[in-house]
């Protein structure tokens, strides 16, 4: 297995990818954005994306989007190939995917907004924190990228200031995170819920 930055030598895996995308997206019914394979492939040929390659076979996927003129920086479209779950491949992809991102923009804060509460706890321990959408990118483009989401709704209805999906920072001019206090898959559930009480309730209205 080898987890590399993937470059245009890699496009013919564009498909296969968006085909894992999509399937994850209708087995967990939210928090992840289909995306096409030109996109994908743009992706590759700019070098922000991450692919795991078991020999030539695709094992898993991440790439990197840039907003507010590199200010921030997203890592996006996490992804592991169902033949390769459970072997904590998505924990090196997003090492990987991470340590590419402050190489590439040393300056910029890196952030996610996601549902998965595999993908919070690996945020926490990179030295991510929870912060409400208000200190995310402004940026209306990468909002817009949440209408393939099926709670697109819930974000309209709070003037994008929040949603079921929970938003993290990790910001490099802090210095606490040198030392992240982690955060327990216990907090995180319990947050889930309480946000899926709220707007699912107020949903049935």
């Amino acid at each position: 297995m080898k987890i590399i930055i993937a470059d245009q030598t890699h496009t013919a895996y564009a498909q296969v990818i968006c085909d894992t995308i999509e399937k994850a997206a209708q087995t967990r019914g939210t928090g992840i954005a289909r995306r096409k394979p030109e996109y994908i492939i743009s992706k590759m040929e700019k070098g922000n994306a991450v692919i795991a390659l078991d020999k030539n076979k695709f094992a898993g996927f991440c790439y990197i989007e840039t907003w507010s003129h590199g200010k921030f920086v997203a890592n996006s479209g996490l992804i592991v190939h169902p033949d390769y779950r459970g072997q904590g491949l998505a924990k090196k992809i997003k090492q990987c995917v991470f340590e590419h991102s402050r190489t590439k923009f040393p300056n910029a804060k890196i952030f996610s907004i996601t549902t998965g509460l595999a993908v919070m706890k690996l945020n926490s321990n990179l030295g991510y924190t929870p912060v409400t959408f208000s200190e995310l990118t402004k940026d209306q483009t990468f909002w817009d990228g949440c209408q393939t989401c099926k709670n697109f709704d819930v974000l309209k209805r709070t003037q994008q200031s929040m949603c079921l999906c929970t938003g993290m920072l990790y910001d490099p001019h802090t210095k606490s995170n040198t030392t992240p206090k982690k955060i327990t898959t216990k907090a995180f559930t319990r947050l889930k819920s309480i946000k899926q009480s709220l707007f699912l309730k107020n949903k049935k209205k």
